[in-house]
């Protein structure tokens, strides 16, 4: 008869009726494929950590080693740019045509008071406005600029110069315009706020805040808004609208009375501007500049562009930056698809900050 070997734990049996044996346990032998996965996965990740280090060092090898441009040895006139909605944007990686940097630009202009053959500051605007806090904050550093070197400040608008971008631009000694510049916009903006309690009701959503007040959550917009909370946001828009009216009418030469009469909100021409007292001349640029450099006494002085220059994109960065895409259906894919509009909507307008802002 053959004998058939089985092994259970650390007792051999033997199928003859033999005593069993003890013998050593056999060590079990775990699948490789996890411990596999997870070292691919750790290398992955030393390497992509280890390259962003070396990216990092690099750029700042490159940025203590190459020279920064040098403003003019010479008398010049700044020129600096407020292009774009004006935000507490600083994305190191981004510039173009729309885009405001406002630490960039506040450094500007400390820069240039610090530099005597600086002879003025031309402040080109373009912008449809933007959050209270930063266009105060470009107003009162241009006031300082004024009262610290007792050098001018111009203004030539672009297309646009409207509610904050006219709010930087109100203290200038003058203010030029192009023919075709839309300007005035003179109020404040919270919002837009949504309501769509009845919609979310509609399917079955349901939602709860815990709070320490009635107001704590005022603006949400699973909630119908009290009067009380609209009074609260409303208090809060004309502290700064009245913020806004004494600083045009300081800045023109204007009362409070005067200035509320144009004040309602409207976008203004150059030609209407020119006839309310918001501006002081249409011109060209190349115009504009001449009475400029005429005013300083030097018609030949250097005009020094002050301009935000992007950090180059290189593959650590890019490697850093990149986002990686959430599972199919893992947000909003169960979702009828009006149900998910609305709330990719509200994502992206979820923020209610308080704007000098033309928002037509």
């Amino acid at each position: 008869m053959d004998n058939y070997n089985y092994q259970n734990n650390d007792v051999h049996y033997n199928a003859s009726g033999g005593a069993s044996v003890s013998i050593p346990p056999t060590p079990y032998k775990k699948q490789s494929g996890g411990k596999t996965a997870i070292l691919v996965i750790s290398i992955i990740v030393g390497v992509l950590v280890l390259m962003a280090i070396a990216g990092s060092l690099f750029r700042n090898w490159l940025s203590t080693s190459t020279p920064t441009v040098s403003r003019p040895a010479e008398d010049y006139l700044a020129r600096l740019y407020v292009v774009g909605e004006i935000a507490a944007t600083d994305d190191p990686y981004t510039s173009s045509a729309e885009t405001y940097h406002h630490s960039f630009t506040i450094q500007s202009i400390d820069e240039l008071m610090s530099d005597e053959n600086n002879k003025g500051l031309l402040l080109y605007v373009d912008t449809p406005g933007g959050t209270v806090y930063e266009s105060d904050a470009l107003y009162l550093k241009l006031e300082q600029y004024k009262e610290e070197t007792g050098r001018p400040v111009y203004v030539y608008m672009g297309s646009m110069a409207a509610s904050g971008g006219y709010y930087v631009s109100a203290g200038a000694e003058k203010i030029y315009a192009n023919r075709n510049t839309w300007t005035g916009s003179i109020g404040v903006i919270i919002g837009t706020l949504f309501d769509v309690s009845e919609f979310l009701e509609n399917y079955g959503i349901k939602t709860t805040d815990i709070t320490s007040g009635a107001n704590k959550n005022m603006g949400s917009y699973y909630e119908s808004m009290t009067e009380e909370q609209r009074q609260i946001f409303q208090s809060l828009v004309d502290e700064s609208y009245d913020q806004f009216v004494g600083i045009v009418a300081e800045g023109r030469g204007m009362t409070d009375a005067e200035v509320r009469e144009i004040a309602d909100g409207r976008i203004y021409t150059a030609k209407q501007a020119v006839a309310n007292g918001l501006i002081d001349e249409i011109a060209s640029q190349e115009e504009a500049l001449s009475e400029i450099l005429d005013a300083l006494g030097n018609t030949n002085m250097r005009v020094y562009d002050m301009e935000f220059a992007p950090t180059e994109v290189g593959i650590f960065d890019l490697l850093m930056k990149t986002e990686v895409p959430s599972p199919k259906g893992s947000s909003n894919g169960n979702m009828p698809s009006d149900v998910a509009a609305i709330l990719e909507l509200m994502r992206q307008d979820g923020d209610v900050p308080i704007k000098y802002m033309y928002v037509g």
